[in-house]
């Protein structure tokens, strides 16, 4: 590589900061400059202290550089022959044996898309396995079903954050952008001094609470009541944007006669939110023309979860905002790549273009561009903790890329002994997580600044990430793991076509696969990326654009519509054998004129408060809620070799208001033990008035006996399938001696 600087972005949130990366020439292997990007209007040249030291994670100190395999119990290093041929050899057998679906792919939502996409494609043509799925389920599914519900599509946010500082009022439930990502806080700084108001729904007076105008601090699992309660007042006090929901919506009447069974004192039992509280949360979001509501993993994380962000999404269709200029419903998606990761084939019910896989359409759309038969595809399979629990059962082995379960997935004592029952697991990361030290073989992979590939950020943006450094002797990408898996498992024929290992190749084919498709990236070029700092999904082929107004239901229409026109479609854009006409720009703002249902209208969707899957009682009496810091990421896997991180957060913690902790008996800095119906963490105590005297919260980054996912319920929501990180029932000790 040459020492110049490479415009790339962060591997860590769903922002994908922008950054320039440049070679550092007398440094050690993999050292680089890192200097900000003010070009990229995410995040403007700002960085967190998570991506401004990612560069450290390239330090070969740190990484990963030789397979390893298991031998006596121990981990060794070995040829990347020896490697492969482990992992096939086992694979192959497993399958002979026990039949495809014996063989289970987990995946993770920092993939790039050309990865998730040859993943997905991997185990469902090579393997022929049913049972995929990734870590991106724990993060917005329940949002995704709630959009799709109601909207007919999903995207994190229907429109770019630019938006958000110029409407009205923004409603962020669940959410601590202060911390889970620093830059995106400017957006709500610069709502605020433009003249509109914030308001945050969370338990926690949290440093993104802190800056509200209002602070609702809910019991943790009642966000749904909270929402209904909402609406209940609006319908009530006469604000319902009749005019709107005549025209652009269906089902109000239902919906409208659920929110009316959830009366004001009635919620603030249920909740803890005053009934003045609540009708000044009305107030605010109603007295502006334009609103948005965003939710996070608060009150997505919960087994109720697609309910309570569709009651979130009817309290916006009854006030008309959404679908209009600067108002909606959004989700503020939290991993790297969680929505591409799921659009383009990693979840259990997916094929590439946010097609579902038992649709007999998108099947044979797919399977013509994989050169296979339909019938040969697998149908949905497991989703994300279900595979999980399901490991040295029904399925003897995993590959398992870019994810550490162990200490991220509900009930992780459950899982990493799942983990451990199985005949085999292989792993594919860039360090040797937890979860990767239980493993058979370990395969060192390149990282985001290593390579070259795709992203899509929380906006729908699809970005290009690019190689500024050399990996390390030693290392290869996912990309050519899967190509000679494939090849070692027979798919010989056609191998270089079907799992090249060139990103750009590997993303020429996602483009065919995607065209017609709900998330159509047919229309995007990595050249275009480059050009244009990343282009907005949908984004169909010249021939098949239904024009750029701002509608997304032409492009999330019908698979087979156009196939043909849509295969040919991706031509390189400068091929002399064809003039195309100008390119379809990109969507930025989905439905201004029509939302993505067959009739274009927007669907309230009659939701009612349920409780928790676990409620507190005598042996369990107090709530847990989980949740991230400013200075760690997700499992920790990664930032936690970073030093300057770990001096900011050094380890877990119990956060509990000084009223418990005086009934305990508990000083600051005292280890408590936090013992649930499914094991027992310990940490120390962090007093503070900020969190509700019911409620103690922990952390989830750390390994360990602090380990707060011992702790969690995984408790399934119906549609979604997301675990319910958010809320169970435990109690609280001091740990003596």
């Amino acid at each position: 590589m040459q020492n110049t600087a490479t415009p790339t972005h962060c591997p860590y949130c769903a922002l994908q900061c922008g950054m320039n990366l440049t070679p550092a020439p007398d440094g050690p292997a993999g050292a680089v400059a890192l200097t900000e990007r003010a070009d990229f209007p995410v995040n403007r040249g700002a960085l967190c202290g998570k991506g401004r030291t990612a560069p450290q994670v390239l330090s070969s100190r740190v990484r990963l550089t030789s397979p390893l395999v298991r031998s006596e119990g121990r981990l060794v290093p070995a040829t990347w022959d020896e490697a492969m041929d482990r992992i096939s050899g086992a694979l192959g057998s497993v399958r002979a044996e026990h039949g495809a679906d014996a063989l289970g792919v987990f995946g993770g939502g920092g993939l790039t898309n050309e990865k998730a996409y040859a993943l997905g494609k991997f185990a469902r043509i090579v393997l022929g396995t049913s049972q995929i799925d990734y870590n991106g389920r724990f993060c917005m599914s329940s949002a995704a079903a709630a959009g799709i519900k109601a909207f007919g599509v999903d995207r994190g946010l229907p429109f770019p954050l630019e938006d958000i500082p110029r409407t009205g009022c923004v409603v962020l439930v669940g959410s601590n952008p202060a911390e889970t990502m620093p830059p995106a806080l400017r957006y709500f700084t610069e709502l605020r001094e433009n003249g509109g108001t914030l308001i945050v729904v969370d338990p926690r007076r949290t440093r993104t609470a802190e800056q509200a105008d209002l602070h609702l601090a809910p019991r943790p699992g009642t966000d749904l009541a909270l929402a209904l309660g909402l609406l209940h007042l609006v319908v009530a006090e006469g604000r319902v944007d009749e005019e709107y929901v005549r025209e652009r919506t269906a089902g109000w009447e239902e919906a409208r006669a659920a929110a009316m069974a959830h009366w004001p004192e009635y919620v603030e039992r249920i909740t803890g939110v005053s009934v003045p509280e609540l009708r000044e949360a009305v107030r605010m979001f109603c007295a502006p023309d334009t609103a948005m509501v965003l939710t996070a993993r608060g009150p997505e994380q919960q087994s109720k979860g697609t309910d309570t962000v569709g009651a979130w999404i009817n309290l916006c269709l009854a006030t008309g905002r959404a679908g209009r200029p600067l108002s909606g419903y959004g989700c503020l998606t939290g991993q790297g790549n969680g929505q591409g990761g799921r659009e383009h084939g990693q979840k259990a019910d997916q094929l590439p273009g946010y097609r579902k896989l038992d649709d007999p359409a998108a099947r044979r759309h797919v399977a013509e561009v994989w050169g296979v038969d339909p019938d040969s595809l697998p149908g949905p399979g497991r989703s994300a903790y279900e595979l999980l629990d399901a490991l040295g059962r029904d399925v003897k082995a995993l590959l398992l890329m870019g994810s550490n379960p162990v200490v991220s997935a509900p009930r992780a004592a459950h899982v990493e002994e799942r983990l451990r029952s199985l005949d085999f697991l292989a792993v594919a990361d860039v360090v040797l997580s937890e979860t990767a030290a239980l493993a058979d073989v370990v395969l060192p992979v390149t990282q985001w600044a290593e390579e070259t590939g795709t992203t899509t950020n929380l906006e729908g943006r699809v970005l290009l990430r690019r190689q500024a450094i050399t990996p390390p002797e030693g290392v290869r990408s996912d990309l050519q793991v899967l190509h000679e898996l494939a090849a070692r498992l027979g798919a010989r024929e056609g191998l270089e076509k079907k799992f090249p290992t060139d990103p750009e190749e590997v993303f020429e084919e996602l483009r065919r696969a995607s065209a017609g498709g709900v998330a159509d990236y047919s229309g995007i070029t990595y050249r275009r990326l480059v050009e244009e700092n990343g282009v907005f999904w949908p984004c169909p082929a010249p021939e098949r654009a239904p024009g750029a107004d701002g509608g997304a239901a032409d492009a999330a229409g019908d698979a087979d519509d156009g196939e043909d026109a849509a295969l040919d479609a991706a031509l390189p854009d400068d091929d002399p054998a064809r003039e195309l006409p100008d390119p379809h720009p990109g969507t930025p703002r989905l439905f201004l004129d029509r939302f993505a249902t067959p009739d274009g209208r927007a669907r309230f969707v009659p939701v009612a408060h349920r409780p928790s899957a676990e409620e507190p009682d005598d042996d369990y009496p107090v709530l847990l809620t989980t949740g991230r810091v400013v200075s760690q990421y997700q499992s920790g896997a990664q930032t936690r070799r970073v030093a300057e991180l770990n001096r900011a957060a050094p380890g877990p913690f119990v956060e509990l208001h000084p009223r418990l902790a005086a009934r305990l008996g508990a000083a600051e800095g005292d280890l408590l033990a936090v013992e649930s119906r499914r094991g027992r963490a310990v940490a120390p105590a962090r007093i503070t008035t900020a969190i509700r005297p019911d409620t103690v919260f922990m952390p989830f980054h750390w390994p360990g006996e602090g380990r707060a996912n011992i702790l969690t319920n995984p408790a399934l929501d119906p549609t979604s399938r997301m675990p319910e990180f958010k809320v169970c029932a435990v109690r609280v000790e001091t740990v003596t001696g």
